[in-house]
């Protein structure tokens, strides 16, 4: 009897709209149900089981969370089916779900394409041809389209009509998109010639970046500066204003040192005697002087050395800085390889050296290039050549101590 009088109590609470408030109570806790299923079921045993793996694929899928769109999917499904006991609301709410089914699909695929961007970036490929900025634009065209889709699965429209309109707005979408069209453009010049790669130092003066390329996409190229400070550049404006990609000079093997000393002019002489009997005993110059000598003959006293072929302290300190460079480990002697005059100056006459060293870091590339001034410069004095510089204090006071 008790069971009979339990069952007309639940009959007369049911009747009327207590019955749906049931209903939408059941249908919320089996909703609700669903997802923490998937949630704390499927979705914890595919971690676990990509953990217990080799392949990079399926720790790219999990730190992407491409599967966690599905515990929002089974809700919807526990609605979908359950609405069949309620006709009346299943028009509508059938519309919702669909608009929901349609987002969430549209968030595995966005999440399963960087996915896949985050095991093409592990591959050599990548430096060479980077997708990141298509990647982007193929979202971007996604998440459009499921707006327009969702939008239409609300309002119970066909998707050709949006479409339609939206053509007829081309115009207004192509300056609202100026930039993303602009930037699409540049990443494929930018992919089809090869001018950039993640890695490559590059300078832009206009925006201040001098230094490694950390990332290219769809917008924006990223630069990390010698001095750690990052700067963004516009993809478009890279190619709009140009730049200057240093990456033959690590492709050659080679850097370029191209450096100048400035010799006093009022120094340069012939060489007499004594100087060139002390210039003699340095080891480099002893195939020059050998191969000099016997060209030009010995100088004759009786006759001035403007008369006749003679030595110069600044030509044979041109033939020891060739003997010394090539003598340098350091240097690549298959790359252009000069010392050369330019024209003088009120500072003086320049001897530009203008060879490549061997290693491109940065840091040795100074050391090396040091190590070469230092010696040339503490050598000059030996030819009785004056390097020039402004006078300093210093020299005031030495002046004015020989004058008083």
């Amino acid at each position: 009897m008790r069971v009979d009088a339990w069952i007309e109590t639940v009959g007369k609470f049911l009747e009327g709209g207590n019955g749906v408030i049931v209903f939408w109570v059941l249908l919320a806790f089996g909703a609700l149900a669903a997802y923490a299923l998937v949630k704390r079921t499927l979705l914890r045993f595919l971690q676990h089981a990509s953990a217990r793996t080799r392949n990079r694929w399926d720790d790219a899928l999990m730190q992407r969370r491409v599967f966690e769109p599905l515990a929002y999917l089974a809700p919807a499904v526990v609605v979908y089916y359950g609405l069949d006991f309620q006709p009346a609301f299943a028009q509508v709410l059938n519309r919702l779900l669909l608009a929901w089914l349609e987002i969430n699909v549209a968030l595995i695929m966005s999440r399963l394409m960087y996915a896949g961007l985050d095991i093409y970036e592990t591959l050599p490929a990548d430096r060479r041809r980077p997708i990141k900025g298509y990647v982007q634009l193929a979202n971007i065209i996604l998440y459009a389209l499921v707006a327009v889709l969702a939008l239409c699965a609300i309002l119970d429209k066909s998707p050709w009509g949006i479409l339609s309109g939206i053509g007829a707005m081309t115009a207004i979408l192509i300056l609202v998109f100026r930039d993303t069209i602009l930037s699409l453009i540049a990443s494929v010049q930018i992919a089809a010639y090869d001018l950039v790669r993640r890695g490559d130092w590059i300078e832009v003066p206009a925006y201040g970046a001098d230094g490694d390329v950390i990332d290219i996409a769809l917008h924006a190229i990223r630069v990390q500066n010698w001095d750690k400070t990052i700067v963004t550049v516009p993809t478009y404006k890279l190619i709009d204003g140009g730049f200057k990609n240093w990456r033959g000079m690590n492709m050659a093997g080679g850097r370029r040192i191209k450096r100048s000393l400035l010799i006093d002019q009022t120094s340069v002489r012939f060489l007499d005697e004594d100087l060139l009997a002390r210039l003699s005993r340095i080891r480099r110059l002893g195939p020059y002087f050998e191969a000099k000598l016997a060209e030009i003959g010995t100088a004759d006293s009786d006759v001035l050395p403007i008369d006749q072929r003679t030595l110069t302290n600044l030509g044979t300190f041109r033939a020891y800085v060739n003997a010394y460079l090539h003598d340098h480990r350091e240097l690549r002697a298959d790359l252009t390889f000069l010392v050369r005059h330019l024209a003088p100056t009120p500072a003086g006459l320049p001897i530009e050296i203008y060879v490549f060293s061997r290693d491109t870091r940065w840091e040795h590339y100074e050391r090396i290039q040091a190590d070469i001034f230092d010696h040339l410069i503490a050598a000059v004095p030996y030819f009785e050549l004056r390097l020039f510089q402004n006078p300093s204090a210093y020299d005031m006071r030495q002046w004015s101590e020989r004058v008083s």
